[in-house]
């Protein structure tokens, strides 16, 4: 979906007071639901979620953990539920098998990565990464779904995002109400610069809540000076927009969709005739790319990037403690 505008415009728009009773009854049953306990998973789980609908930064936030993993000497896997993806699971992703409509898209990306699997039952999906080796699972997503217990989660928040008006839907994009969520969360990844997110880290640290300062960092395709036409179908595509202009591409035109779009013959018959009249390169996300048609996809430029925390042995700390503590193994 598309966010409505109104969601960034303060908790006092006539639209989100209007749906503020729907919003509270949605925002409760969901703070109940995260409250209730969850099953062990046989190795130490980490929770990469937010607190909102929409995209924050998560997967290349937990692209970024398991690198960390990786290089402490674990063995990590990820669990997705496979938003977008008619399979069910539990099914480890083949990244040259699968399509974004049999996994989703998220997965795909994550499967270049690290093995991935994807289960709409978590305690399953859980089982079988335990099953291919892995020793820590990480989770894109799930902040919300106490099926599985959690040693470690973050709440992800886009700088230049926030938490909206900080309602819960529909009046606004939280998943629950922000103070029945931070029980639930050990530390915040900020993801880029802005005031909205700068409130978020401040609440956190008046409640004790570590806040990791990141930034996505593009590498890979040199865009300095090329004349492009931008498209995305993300939870912010302003902000893919905005970094790719950071790169010193000239920006023809900016074509936001939905978040997980599928895209239509339509859709890219159209993004083709206006790349061809603007005399511009076709440029889109690691995300979106992977449900672009294999043919299509060669006429387009991903733009790539990295999470970069800005104190990494901070989170390696946490991690450390976290991986110490589980319940259910050690490690030596």
């Amino acid at each position: 979906m598309r966010p409505p505008r109104f969601w960034a415009a303060g908790a006092d728009h006539p639209a989100a007071r209007c749906l503020a009773p729907l919003g509270a009854a949605y925002g409760a049953l969901t703070a109940r639901r995260m409250d209730r306990p969850g099953a062990r998973a046989g190795c130490p789980v980490l929770c990469l979620g937010n607190f909102t609908l929409g995209g924050a930064g998560k997967t290349p936030a937990a692209i970024a953990v398991a690198a960390l993993l990786t290089e402490l000497g674990r063995k990590p896997a990820f669990l997705s539920r496979g938003y977008g993806g008619r399979l069910a699971g539990p099914v480890r992703v083949d990244p040259d098998g699968h399509a974004a409509a049999d996994v989703g898209d998220e997965p795909l990306f994550l499967a270049r990565h690290a093995p991935t699997i994807v289960a709409r039952d978590r305690p399953a999906g859980a089982a079988l990464c335990r099953s291919l080796g892995a020793d820590v699972i990480v989770m894109d997503d799930g902040l919300q779904n106490p099926s599985l217990a959690k040693d470690l989660a973050w709440a992800v928040v886009d700088g230049g995002g926030g938490i909206g008006n900080g309602r819960p839907f529909p009046a606004g994009p939280l998943r629950a109400p922000l103070a029945r969520q931070w029980p639930h969360v050990a530390g915040l990844i900020l993801v880029g610069d802005g005031a909205q997110g700068a409130g978020v880290a401040e609440i956190a640290a008046r409640r004790g809540v570590p806040v990791h300062r990141a930034q996505l960092i593009p590498e890979g395709a040199d865009f300095a000076g090329r004349c492009c036409l931008a498209f995305a179908g993300i939870g912010r595509p302003e902000k893919f927009f905005a970094t790719l202009r950071g790169t010193g591409a000239v920006i023809a035109a900016e074509r936001p969709f939905p978040d997980h779009h599928p895209y239509r013959d339509a859709d890219l018959a159209a993004l083709a005739a206006e790349a061809a009249r603007l005399g511009a390169d076709l440029v889109t996300t690691e995300k979106d790319a992977v449900r672009l048609p294999a043919a299509f996809a060669a006429r387009v430029d991903v733009l790539r990037v990295r999470l970069v925390p800005g104190d990494p042995e901070a989170l390696r700390r946490e991690i450390r403690q976290a991986l110490s503590e589980a319940t259910d193994v050690r490690f030596p």
